[in-house]
């Protein structure tokens, strides 16, 4: 199993703004070969930023590599970059495989 993880510093204040997104963004992961789940979780709030991630579970990396090389990843980050004012930075990739 493989499990990758974006995480967002979104703009203190902002946080209804990026949640309304992910609530109505189409990921087009159903049906993807190797998807398993997704979450949205939410972490800390520091001074200027609160801490976001999405987790999302594959059967393996090569399943989560196949599926950011195709049409449906293309789709699914389609005008991403519109909603710049509440990120603070870009987000961080962190991909792990599962031992246990």
């Amino acid at each position: 199993m493989y499990i990758a993880m974006n995480r967002f510093k979104i703009v203190k204040g902002r946080e209804n703004d990026f949640e309304k997104i992910w609530m109505e963004r189409d990921s087009h992961l159903e049906g993807v070969k190797g998807f398993k789940e997704f979450h949205l979780i939410k972490g800390v709030s520091e001074k200027s930023f609160t801490l976001y991630a999405s987790h999302s579970v594959w059967d393996s990396e090569d399943a989560f590599l196949n599926w950011t090389k195709s049409e449906a990843f293309r789709s699914a980050h389609k005008g991403a970059g519109q909603h710049r004012d509440i990120y603070i930075g870009h987000p961080v990739f962190e991909g792990f495989k599962v031992i246990i």
